[in-house]
């Protein structure tokens, strides 16, 4: 459960399992593309307008900058790991190597779960801005109902379930051939989102982002939880990592890649963000159709289809990404045979993650078809969010204990300390504590991440890139996403510990056993291979003995 694979391992001997490999046909352009069409879904149009409304106001721009800075925190640690070892496992590859086969096995079965409800609502989600786009009141009027299943179950997608096949066959096909078409509706979402932030500059007024109560109505404490909110519009660069068997010149690549995309994205947010309050008052914001009503006000009531058409294209892009994705992780869990070996194999003409891209599409069309929206987004995040969390504490075990050679308790106290910290400050103001035990808590992590930094020395060989100013980045990363997990509802826990419970028990039934038949079988083989290449094993053996 605790042993570990070395990255040397990880790149060789477990890649072979799959037999073929992927095709290396994507470059940095193509990583860019990938990660902005991951992330540039509909979560702005969700939630710019309820955030500003109740949380932010004006200064829902500012929410977006710092939910950014979180975001570009979590995705430095994915890219330094993503430069060593540049294998399509994503973050169960880096945890295997850090922490052990459970950790990793445990981050990946949690993320493969968010990645399939959150394709499945994503999938829905596009049913109802496609009617919107066709001018369609009601989308449940493109739903059919089924009297005999439980209410929330009860309304047939089929038209989700036709956009994840549609996009799964597609990946089957060719993941450079997905790229360009991931390229070409990134750069169209891109138009338009150009075209809202030009409208709401042109017709919007400055002083509606100061007026009637202020830039930040509801102080700082308003905008930090509206920052807790939009994090989520930020999630899917995550996705690119797992591309990193297939890129071309990865030390270069992956971090323009990674970071580049959450620049762009962070950017376009906060532009929307100020378009919109330029349109309109914060309090006179729609909390549902916030652009589409926006444009009505200022009598350009035709943009609210186009706005649908936008968002729509979004949805097919962010979702073609996040499937690419999850397929990846699934591939490389197989390589490890904690789930069954099929899983892991990669085709040799198309060098896809063949099966693993057919089984997580049906698994993604399934839920689609059944699960209302509502159901599905009171499920997710977490398991996004603790995997974040712990890629940034591994990024620190790792540079200063497993390559920096000190002594693990040094290491180890510390993250222990920051995430009691983050815990305390999350706590406090959940329960909206007096100001000073927020200050307590904040500097508590500030003071100890600048003792670790003086005392502990990181002597680890840098690689090809590594992040900066460690373990400061790092560090922030650990405290945020831990602030940012404490504001999800309880319906995420109670999910999250079930299927905890159901993996934790097919990993001790299942995993354990088939990766020890692995290695002994691989172990076997070796030896047989050894032994064939001595002309003859009983002189080798005489001379062993003298």
């Amino acid at each position: 459960m605790l042993a570990t694979w070395t990255p040397a391992e990880e790149l060789n001997q477990v890649r072979l399992r799959s037999g073929a490999d992927m095709k290396r046909k994507l470059r940095w352009y193509d990583l860019v593309a990938l990660g902005v069409g991951g992330m540039l879904g509909v979560g702005v149009f969700v939630t710019s307008g309820p955030v500003a409304r109740n949380n932010s106001g004006p200064s829902v721009f500012i929410s977006y900058i710092i939910a950014g800075i979180s975001a570009l925190l979590s995705s430095l640690c994915y890219t330094e790991f993503s430069v060593q070892i540049p294998v399509a496992g994503g973050a169960f590859s880096y945890l295997r190597v850090t922490f052990g086969e459970f950790v990793g096995y445990f981050a990946g079965a949690n993320i493969l779960m968010e990645y399939v409800l959150s394709n499945a609502a994503v999938a829905r989600s596009f049913t109802e801005y496609l009617c919107s786009a066709l001018g369609v009141g009601d989308p449940n009027s493109w739903r059919f109902e089924v009297h005999g299943l439980l209410q929330g179950f009860n309304m047939l997608d089929f038209t989700a379930v036709a956009l994840v096949l549609l996009l799964t066959l597609c990946l089957c096909h060719s993941t450079k051939e997905s790229s360009i078409l991931n390229l070409i509706m990134t750069i169209f979402h891109v138009i338009f989102f150009g075209f809202i932030i030009i409208v709401g500059f042109c017709n919007g007024s400055v002083d509606n982002l100061v007026k009637p109560g202020g830039l930040a109505p509801n102080g700082i404490r308003g905008v930090l939880d509206g920052a807790a909110i939009v994090y989520f519009s930020y999630i899917g660069y995550d996705s690119v990592s797992t591309l990193a068997e297939e890129i071309q010149n990865p030390p270069v690549s992956l971090p323009v890649g990674i970071i580049g995309s959450v620049l762009i994205v962070s950017a376009l947010y906060c532009l929307m963000a100020l378009a919109l309050c330029m349109m309109v008052p914060y309090n006179q914001i729609a909390e549902k159709a916030s652009y589409s009503i926006a444009f009505q006000n200022i009598g350009w009531r035709w943009a609210g289809n186009v706005v649908g058409a936008g968002a729509s294209l979004g949805i097919v892009a962010s979702l073609l990404v996040a499937m690419l994705g999850q397929a990846r992780y699934l591939c490389v869990i197989g390589r490890a045979r904690l789930v069954p070996s099929w899983l892991s194999k990669v085709h040799p003409s198309t060098g896809t993650p063949l099966n693993a891209t057919l089984f997580l599409g049906l698994c993604t069309a399934s839920v689609a078809l059944f699960t209302d929206l509502d159901i599905v987004i009171g499920m997710i995040s977490i398991g996004t969010l603790l995997v974040f969390y712990l890629v940034a504490n591994a990024l620190i075990y790792r540079k200063y204990v497993i390559t920096g050679q000190n002594p693990p308790f040094q290491t180890l106290s510390f993250l222990f300390l920051l995430t009691v910290s983050a815990i305390g400050f999350s706590i406090s103001w959940k329960l909206k504590q007096q100001w000073w035990s927020l200050a307590l808590c904040g500097g508590i992590m500030i003071t100890i991440t600048a003792f670790f930094q003086f005392m502990v020395p990181c002597l680890g060989q840098t690689s090809e890139w590594s992040v900066p100013l460690m373990p400061w980045p790092a560090a922030i990363s650990i405290f945020l996403n831990v602030f940012l997990i404490s504001t999800l509802k309880m319906l995420s826990f109670q999910r999250f510990a079930v299927w905890t419970c159901l993996i934790t028990v097919f990993y001790v039934l299942y995993g354990v056993h088939s990766t020890f038949e692995a290695e002994e079988t691989e172990t076997k083989m070796e030896m047989e291979m050894a032994v064939n290449q001595v002309p003859n094993p009983s002189i080798q053996l005489t001379k062993l003995d003298v």
